[in-house]
Parts: C-alpha cells; sequence; structure tokens
C-alpha cells in the first residue's frame, strides 16, 4: 500500500539526517563535558543521614523528568516507576528509557516491583534473572537505586498480598540476588498503614492457605485486628535498607468523590499510626514509625499526595492540595520526623473505577499550583536534583542502554513526505479507474470472497506479531501502521462480516440451521477457550517451563485503568492452585467457567462465543428489514458503554474488549456481510465513485495521523513531527482510545477496510500473486492460527537468546513462526483436533 513508498523516502531521508547529527556531535559533547567539569561538585548521597531527599512518581508515557524539572524549577532528587517481574520485552526496553531519562536529570532511581507470578515461585532462579535484567537496563546509571519490592504485602488487594512467609523468603531472594549484580541497591520495605487490618471478619483460616500461627501474633486463636499488620511480614534488618509507607490525603473511600480539605494534623498522625489505627508518638508496640524507622534506625521514604477529583465538588484544588502540603513539609522538617529521608510526591493522574471517577494528584501541572508548591517545599529541608552527575557512565565492557530510538523527521521533511504519500494515494485511486486497470480487478464470483480472507489473513498476522511481543522489523507495520487500528478491530469486524455472508442468505429460510450452527459453533469456541486456559495452567506447573508470557499481563497504559497503570503485571490465573486442593476452594470453579482466568492473548474468544449465541436475532432483524432498528441499537449499546463503562459479564474478555462497546464492530461487520453484494453495486455507481476515493482519502490521513505520533517501535521506525506531541496525545486519547474504541477509532475500522477492499479489488492479480499465496491460507484459517499462536508464545518467551533484544534475531524468528504456521495450515496438521 501507499505506506511503503513513505518509509523508503522516509529512511532515506533519515540516513542524511543521521550522518549531519554524528558530524555535529563530537562539538556538542565537547561543550558539554567542557561544563560539567567547570560546574562539578559535590553531590549529597543517600547513606548520609542528614540528606533528605524529594522525589515524583510521574505518567512516564506523557510525562517526562524533564519537563517536570521545568515546572518544578528543578529536578527531583529521585524519580519512581513501576517495574514488573519477570521483566518482559516492553518491560525491559521501559526500564532502560527511564533510567536514561531521569540519569539526564542527575536524580536517583526508586523502581517499584510489581510481581506478575506467585511469591512462592520466586527462588534464586528467578530472582537472579531478574536481578540480570535490572542490572543490564542500569548499566552506566550513576545515582543510587532504591527497590521497592512487592509494596502493600499486608493487604489483600494486590495478588502478591497477605502470605508472609512467601513474602519474606522472596524479598530475601530478590536482596541477595540484586545486592550480587547491581551496586549497593536500596532495599525498601514498604507495607500499608491502613487501619482496618486485616481487612475481614476475624477468623481462624486465613485465605491463600497461610498457616494460620504466622498471622496470629497476638495469640489468640484467631486473625483479627489485635494481631499485628506488621511483623509478619518485616524480612529482617539484615535484608532492609529503607522502611516506606504510603500516607496519602483521600477521604473517599468507597463513597462518591468529593474534596475535602485535610484535618489538622493528619498527615503526622497517619506517619505514627499503629496497625490498629491508634495514633501515638509514644513507642507503641506496634507503631509503624517508632517500632520500624526509628528504633531500627531505617530511613523511612513516605509516598503521598491529596485527592483531587475535577467536577466532583467541594473545595478547590489550590485549596486542598496547599492544605495538604504545607502538613507534609511542615511535619518532615520537625526534629521528631527526623528518620524521614525521602517524601515522593504522586505526579500523576488516574481514573478509579466504579464510576470513572477522573483524579488529579499533580502538584505542578500547572503554574497556580507549582509556584506556591515549591514555595513551601523551600522550607521542608528536602533535597532537590540533581544530586549526581548527570547522564549515563561508559562502563568498560558493556553497552549502556539507550532509550527505544528511531527517526523522526521534522519541519518541512515531515510535511513533504506526507505530502507525497498522499498524493501518492490519489494517483493509486486515478491509477484504478484507467481501462487497463480491468485487467487486474478481481474476477472471483464464489461464495468464498478471497478478499476478505487475504484480510482477515494480514488481521491474523498482525495479531500474532503483536501478542509474541518481541521487538522486531514486523512491528513497523503492525502497530497502527496502517492507521489508529491493530489486528484485534480488524479481525472482530471481519469476522461479522463473514457471519453475515455466510448464514446472511439461509437465514430467511433455514432459521432452525442457522441457529444450530451458529449455537454449535459458539460451544466450540467456549470448550476450546477452557481447553486452552487449562493446557496453559499445566504447562505453568512445569517446572522447566516458565509460562509467565501468558499467565501474567504487564499494563502498557493503553487499557481500562489508564497510563497510571503502564507498568502494572497481573496475575491472570490467582488462585488457579486451588484446583490442585481438595476440596477446591468456592467460587474457583464458576471462575473458571466464566473464563475469568486464562491467558491475556486469548481472552477475546470469550467475546466471540457471546456475539455467536446472540448472531441469530440480528441475522432475523436484518432479513426483515429493521437494519436501521440493528444499527441504531448497536450504536446506542457502543454510546452507553463508552460513557458509563459498566460491565455485563465477570469474564476477562470485559476488562481488554467490553461487551458493549465492541460488538460494534461485529454487528457493522454482520451488516456489511448481509449487504456485500448490494454495498459493492453501490460504490460501483460512477456517480458514488468519488465518495469511494474519498473513503480511501481519509484511511490515508488517519495512517498520516498515527505515524505523527511520538511512540517509535524501534531504531527502524521513522516518525512525522506534524503536531505537537502534546496535541496528538490529546487527539489519540479522546477520540482514538483503545480499550473502549474511541470514535476516531471506529471510524478509521471502518475507512480502513473500505479503502483495503477497495485496494484488492482494483489491483486482486498482482497483488494476489505477491502475497495471496501467504495470507489467503491464514485467513481461511484463523482460529486454527488464533489458538496455535498462544503455545508458540509459551515456546518463544523460553528461549534465553531472545531476551536480549536483537532486532534481526527476533525479526528472524517471526519469518520461521509465520512460516511454521502457514504450512501448519496447508498441510492440515491437527486439523481434526483443532477447531478452525
Amino acid at each position: 500500500m501507499p505506506t511503503f513508498p513513505l518509509a523508503a523516502r522516509q529512511r532515506a531521508l533519515a540516513v542524511l539526517v543521521v550522518l549531519l547529527v554524528m558530524f555535529l556531535m563530537p562539538t556538542g559533547q565537547a561543550l558539554a563535558s567542557t561544563q560539567t567539569l567547570g560546574s562539578e561538585q559535590q553531590q549529597p548521597g543517600v547513606e548520609d543521614p542528614g540528606t533528605r531527599f524529594f522525589g515524583a512518581l510521574l505518567d512516564w508515557d506523557k510525562d517526562s523528568a524533564a519537563d517536570y524539572a521545568q515546572r518544578l524549577g528543578t529536578p527531583a532528587a529521585l524519580y519512581g516507576q513501576n517495574v514488573s517481574m519477570p521483566v518482559d520485552d516492553g518491560g525491559r526496553e521501559y526500564l532502560k528509557g527511564y533510567f536514561s531519562k531521569i540519569a539526564d536529570q542527575g536524580s536517583h532511581a526508586l523502581l517499584t516491583v510489581r510481581p506478575g507470578i506467585a511469591l512462592k515461585d520466586i527462588d534464586d532462579d528467578v530472582a537472579s534473572a531478574f536481578a540480570r535484567q535490572i542490572t543490564t537496563a542500569a548499566a552506566g546509571f550513576r545515582g543510587k537505586v532504591l527497590v521497592r519490592f512487592a509494596p502493600e504485602m499486608n493487604a489483600p488487594w494486590v495478588s502478591w498480598g497477605q502470605e508472609p512467609e512467601a513474602y519474606r523468603a522472596a524479598f530475601d531472594n530478590v536482596a541477595a540476588a540484586l545486592r550480587s549484580t547491581l551496586p549497593d541497591p536500596e532495599m525498601v520495605w514498604s507495607p500499608t498503614a491502613e487501619k482496618d487490618y486485616p481487612f475481614q471478619s476475624a477468623t481462624s483460616t486465613p485465605p491463600k492457605g497461610v498457616p494460620l500461627g504466622s498471622v496470629d501474633t497476638s495469640g489468640n486463636g484467631v486473625w483479627d485486628q489485635d494481631d499485628s499488620a506488621f511483623e509478619p511480614y518485616y524480612p529482617g534488618d539484615d535484608v532492609v535498607d529503607w522502611v516506606g509507607l504510603s500516607v496519602y490525603h483521600d477521604t473517599t473511600g468507597a463513597g462518591k468523590a468529593s474534596n475535602t480539605l485535610p484535618t489538622a494534623g493528619e498527615f503526622n498522625e497517619a506517619l505514627h499510626v499503629s496497625s490498629g489505627g491508634i495514633s501515638s508518638g509514644g513507642a507503641g508496640t506496634d507503631n509503624f514509625y517508632n517500632t520500624y524507622a526509628q528504633a531500627r534506625g531505617k530511613p523511612l521514604l513516605v509516598e503521598t499526595g491529596a485527592f483531587y477529583s475535577p467536577g466532583a465538588g467541594g473545595a478547590s484544588e489550590l485549596d486542598v492540595k496547599q492544605t495538604w502540603w504545607h502538613q507534609v513539609f511542615a511535619s518532615v522538617a520537625e526534629p521528631g520526623n527526623g528518620a524521614v529521608r525521602a517524601v515522593v510526591w504522586n505526579e500523576t493522574t488516574d481514573v478509579r473505577e466504579p464510576g470513572r471517577v477522573p483524579i488529579d494528584w499533580r502538584s505542578t501541572a500547572e503554574p497556580q499550583l507549582a509556584t506556591p508548591f515549591r514555595t513551601s517545599l523551600d522550607t521542608s529541608g528536602l533535597t532537590l536534583g540533581p544530586v549526581t552527575e548527570k547522564g549515563l557512565d561508559n562502563v568498560p565492557g558493556i553497552e549502556a542502554p539507550q532509550a527505544k530510538s528511531g527517526t523522526v523527521i521534522q519541519g518541512w521533511a515531515a510535511w513533504a513526505s506526507a505530502g507525497s504519500v498522499l498524493i501518492a494515494v490519489a494517483a493509486l485511486w486515478l491509477l484504478s479507474s484507467r481501462a487497463f486497470a480491468s485487467k487486474w480487478s478481481y474476477t472471483g464470483t464464489g461464495k468464498r470472497d478471497a478478499r476478505i480472507d487475504m484480510l482477515r489473513g494480514l488481521a491474523i498476522v498482525f495479531v500474532v506479531v503483536n501478542h509474541v511481543g518481541i521487538n522486531s522489523v514486523f512491528q513497523l507495520l503492525s502497530q497502527e501502521t496502517l492507521g489508529v487500528v491493530s489486528g484485534a478491530e480488524l479481525f472482530v469486524m471481519l469476522s461479522g462480516v463473514v457471519l453475515g455472508m455466510v448464514y446472511g442468505p439461509r437465514i430467511a429460510t433455514d432459521l432452525g440451521d442457522v441457529v444450530d450452527g451458529t449455537t454449535k459453533r459458539a460451544w466450540k469456541l467456549y470448550f476450546t477457550a477452557l481447553a486452552v486456559v487449562l493446557i496453559v495452567y499445566g504447562l505453568s506447573l512445569l517446572p522447566f517451563i516458565n509460562a509467565a508470557a501468558v499467565t501474567t499481563f504487564t499494563d502498557q497504559g493503553t487499557g481500562g485503568a489508564g497510563r497510571a497503570a503502564a507498568g502494572t503485571t497481573y496475575d491472570l490465573y490467582a488462585g488457579m492452585e486451588g484446583l490442585l486442593q481438595f476440596p477446591v476452594p468456592q467460587g474457583l470453579i464458576p471462575a473458571l467457567l466464566l473464563l475469568q482466568v486464562g491467558p491475556w492473548q486469548f481472552n477475546i474468544m470469550g467475546l466471540y462465543v457471546i456475539l455467536l449465541l446472540i448472531s441469530p436475532l440480528i441475522l432475523v432483524a436484518l432479513s426483515r428489514g429493521f437494519t436501521w432498528l440493528v444499527l441504531t441499537l448497536s450504536v446506542g449499546l457502543y454510546t452507553a458503554g463508552s460513557i458509563f463503562r459498566f460491565r455485563l459479564l465477570p469474564s476477562q474478555f470485559e476488562d481488554s474488549f467490553p461487551l458493549l462497546v465492541w460488538q460494534l464492530l461485529f454487528v457493522v461487520g454482520m451488516t456489511a456481510g448481509f449487504y456485500r453484494r448490494q454495498i459493492i453495486e453501490w460504490f460501483g455507481d460512477p456517480q458514488r465513485r468519488l465518495l469511494l476515493g474519498v473513503c480511501v482519502f481519509l484511511a490515508a490521513a488517519c495512517a498520516v495521523f498515527s505515524w505523527s505520533g511520538p511512540y517509535l517501535t524501534n531504531q527502524l521506525d521513522v516518525r512525522l513531527a506534524l503536531i505537537p506531541e502534546s496535541t496528538f496525545r490529546f487527539v489519540y486519547d479522546t477520540f482514538f482510545s483503545r480499550t473502549y474504541l474511541g470514535p476516531g477509532r471506529v471510524l478509521n475500522v471502518f475507512l480502513i477496510t473500505i479503502a483495503l477492499y477497495a485496494l484488492l479489488s482494483a489491483f486482486w492479480k498482482p497483488l494476489s500473486r505477491a502475497v495471496g499465496w501467504f495470507f489467503i491460507p491464514l485467513g481461511q484459517a484463523t482460529l486454527y492460527v488464533f489458538i496455535m499462536h498462544v503455545f508458540f508464545i509459551v515456546a518463544i518467551a523460553n528461549i534465553p537468546a531472545l531476551r536480549d533484544g536483537n532486532l534481526w534475531l527476533n525479526t528472524a524468528v517471526y519469518i520461521a513462526l509465520l512460516a511454521t504456521l502457514w504450512v501448519m495450515v496447508k498441510t492440515k496438521f491437527l486439523f481434526g483436533l483443532v477447531p478452525r
């Protein structure tokens, strides 16, 4: 398509730009070196007991350490980042970029490790592999690395929560591994100080099979509020370097969002809270500050922020946040709170379920906040950055990691590239109308439309590439290159098209057969999904297989939880070990049957099951002329789902593919398949040809918009700086969101489907000869390919050589994978067992 000529021109221009930069760079580096030497000074270290640091947690996908330093007037002394365990390819790229960015600010690092596997599975080997990955990512980093392992481990709302023995063992393993590879890491133990511990009614049988004796510190035979919230989880003075605590002003609880002023002394009372909720300045036996910071001589790191929700009413943003930061800074400056060695401010936005309540924790987003915040911060005695020499150090024998890079074309060159693409698309469109083009056009007349098969083949290849997830040349095409769409949207819509084509002509006369056919298909998909879930779980139990690639999910910040969740890892098989117990824990079997567990790469199967079951009703309505009603109801449900964002089912697919929203693509696809011949004839009218051309042109414009984003896939990627990054992010987040299918994304799916179908129709013969032999067989067996690719993901994740991120090696692996899948389809390998 027109993207290929663009890529060639862009990369040629990119080479010239890179060569120019290489010639100019030495002069700039020499000047920078001179300036650095001239301004070199002694920097405070984390070991200095008189130094108290100020830090920040950022939305790294839409903020940066440099931008934060500009808003605050100086860098923070340390910056926080979530990191999953184990670390996948995406996580490694995040980490490399993170260390590089904060090194440029001369700041320390705070890594919050969120385990994506069971604590019991974090043995010496897992911990050592994790430590090597962190050490590699941090090569050349001059600052200190604070590692906050599995915070809030005494709470039930995290997957690793309330397993004291397993937690202490995992903490020990991670601490030992990091200390053997990373120069002087600082291990941070950070429980939650919520007063309602253990967050449930008194019981003599703690969950997860935890022995009562490990949590019943009072010895009264039950686990209740008389028991220590901290003691069972403390790993020991020998492995804990810092202790941490989260102290937020947030009075909403489970109620309605409300902006309230902090009460007098609220922060200080929370700082000295005991596990039973009693604030005391005395030496209580479970007073966190006294017992774990002061008495043990451990420095204390406090994470904090003040709740503010725009539009929720109540106190103003400045009043809420200013009252809180005055309290925080005044409190940490008191001699009685001298153990507080770091205050880390939450500088992110978030969305809280239910109700999609927006939360803005930031204190520097606007000058009217940033100026008084900095004024108050200067009275606290907290140290700001830079606290180390800026930039990454050159480590002999180790290549200093760099952030994911590529080429960004700016100015007139960017606009010229975009214009050349649109001109090429217009020329291609004019070429398709010439008389000789009829020799190239599609002439098939059978029941099966090979153009749809080729498009389905393209979509399933994009799905496979993105799900395997190792960085390669293929991502240059699969990750929103043809427009602001992914393979998933095309896959769902084209599935609807095929169903409408196959069953549409039969619905009026063979309703029973149609219902029987779609129901059997739905049950086949359902039982296939259950089988895949259980087989994957079985594989995860094998000691020589690491199945974390399919049993955990690392949020990239594009899902329903928003960007603030980027880096968070979820255990997709939480509680499944109960299948090996007797009796099986209550609720586990229903969760399994409702597909609440399973590989994230496969969870869309639940969506297909539901859509297949309701498809006969839609087909009946279409056959009786109620097309307007079908589309109106579908759009209405989509709108309601997008605005209110409630889920109909507890199934896992609702997290990524909300039923009320994603049904729109399937229903529109079914309608298009039902009326396929009429639609083709309608667009074939010479008077409407211009409208078809407009659709093709708009599809190309959406592709150009996608290329103007700041997201670089790898070092070969090329982006066009057509609009400011902030403008792109706003437009993308507002109109092209993925999980809840922003209206721009929905329109783009329709446009790209029309454009590609028109392209195949006009130039079918040369295109089918070039790539049809590959895509069409895959498109005719998409379910088979979709099932099998899950097991290839597991296999590839267990090849150590692929963890180094070698672009060309990974590309070779993709070629081998896609070739293998194609051969399996052509030879009908296991076709009698695996559904197609």
